[in-house]
């Protein structure tokens, strides 16, 4: 996920295309799973509304001919030759994409995370006209604080599975029954088992105000929220709504980027002279992935309705996804080359799989389209932040950004590992960071 100054010069006048809504048989009736088309490749099962609050829950069930059906289709991958230098300076390289064609075609099994998923408390409801997928894992401590965690693109709920424990039940992940947290993990519009929008509008000032409406609806008068990547979005914009229960916020991808930073860096220029070693380690970052690392952003926010090869073709879908930054993707590639990472090959595909299955690649890439936020601009934020600082995000954020960025910064770290993929890869230390970040305000 990315949009900056880039992305908002860029020219916006391409169509968008009308997404159909396709009613689905049985207690499913709104479309979240249905292409413009065809009929829900995953089937799902859903209870009455049968609280004030008018909850469903949820389970899910890929079916057989559907997984089928994938295994085919990458079976039948037409591959393109070979990349023409000896690294992925053209883009993912074909040998990792034939690695994870071989591997999700003999090894992988969507119902290990299938399973995983309906042993979880699921529901959805229904807000501002559309149908919001979650997870609602309450903490059996009392005195739990509830936190709202919001994922991004490439990402979805499988980003945040691993700290869902960790969180819940500190006492049994080396943490104290003093930092317990009542855990809810939406789905973004147009992501997972969320409905998707079929009008314009859902940008994430809309779906902050959502989350409002959630935490209220599950009964939630004090919480925090945390947010990267889009999540980061959506948790600043819930800031900046200053609603009554939002105590404070977490980011591991904050907006700190100073007005010359950013003007530097849109035009091509040189750093700005006496910057300090992590402001220009991490001016270096910006510069580099403005250079080689933005192109997926400057598509999907310009002609997102145009990529039809990424719903039609898993593995052109998978490359896409795995091609978001240069550190995820050469850890991506060492996992398929068989090293140990923070990421498993099946976690990978958790993640490419729940895309496939309920044909969100386009509905998903909307959202660029759809945001007028310059990402990386500070946005004012006013109550407490907090701010986790992995080295192999985007870019680090230094302190001194980050001071000026959040006049109630309670909480800056900067850790030895991890991108920003944070949540996924290093769940353990993630969560501890999400401990020590809202101690002081709970």
């Amino acid at each position: 996920m990315l949009d900056d100054n880039f992305l908002r010069t860029a020219s916006r006048r391409g169509f968008i295309g009308a997404a159909a809504a396709v009613l689905a048989a049985g207690a499913w009736s709104r479309g979240a799973f249905a292409g413009t088309t065809a009929a829900p490749m995953v089937q799902i099962s859903q209870s009455p509304a049968d609280d004030k609050a008018g909850l469903r829950k949820l389970r899910i069930h890929a079916s057989n001919a559907e997984l089928a059906d994938l295994r085919r289709r990458v079976q039948a991958t037409r591959w393109p030759t070979r990349e023409t230098v000896n690294d992925s300076s053209q883009g993912v390289q074909i040998a990792t994409m034939q690695s994870v064609a071989r591997y999700w075609t003999t090894a992988y099994d969507w119902r290990k995370v299938e399973a995983r998923l309906n042993a979880l408390p699921q529901f959805v409801t229904s807000i501002d006209g559309l149908d919001i997928h979650f997870i609602h894992v309450r903490s059996r401590q009392p005195n739990s604080l509830p936190i709202i965690i919001t994922h991004g693109w490439p990402g979805s709920i499988v980003e945040q599975l691993k700290i869902i424990g960790p969180l819940t039940d500190p006492l049994a992940h080396g943490g104290a029954a003093a930092d317990a947290f009542d855990v809810v993990i939406p789905s973004l519009p147009g992501y997972g088992f969320s409905e998707k929008p079929i009008t314009t509008g859902w940008d994430p000032v809309r779906i902050a105000r959502a989350w409002v409406v959630l935490m209220q609806r599950l009964d939630y008068s004090r919480y925090v929220a945390q947010g990267g990547d889009w999540g980061n979005a959506v948790t600043e914009q819930m800031a900046l709504l200053k609603p009554p229960g939002l105590v404070a916020i977490h980011t591991n991808m904050p907006a700190t980027v100073p007005d010359n930073i950013a003007k530097a860096l849109k035009y091509g220029e040189a750093a700005p002279p006496g910057l300090s070693p992590d402001e220009k380690h991490a001016f270096d970052q910006l510069d580099f992935f403005y250079k080689h690392g933005l192109g997926y952003a400057l598509e999907m926010a310009n002609r997102p309705q145009t990529l039809y090869g990424i719903e039609d073709s898993p593995i052109g879908l998978a490359a896409w996804m795995l091609d978001h930054d240069a550190s995820s993707q050469a850890l991506i590639a060492r996992v398929f080359e068989g090293q140990q990472e923070g990421l498993t090959r099946d976690d990978i595909l958790d993640n490419v799989t729940l895309y496939w299955l309920t044909r969100t690649a386009i509905s998903s890439a909307r959202l660029y389209w759809e945001n007028k936020l310059n990402f990386f601009e500070p946005k004012h934020v006013s109550i407490p932040v907090a701010v986790s600082v992995f080295p192999d995000e985007i870019y680090a954020a230094p302190k001194s950004w980050t001071e000026n960025a959040y006049v109630n910064l309670i909480h800056y770290n900067r850790l030895p590992k991890g991108g920003h993929f944070a949540a996924w890869e290093q769940p353990q230390t993630f969560a501890e960071e999400i401990r020590a970040s809202f101690r002081s305000v709970r």
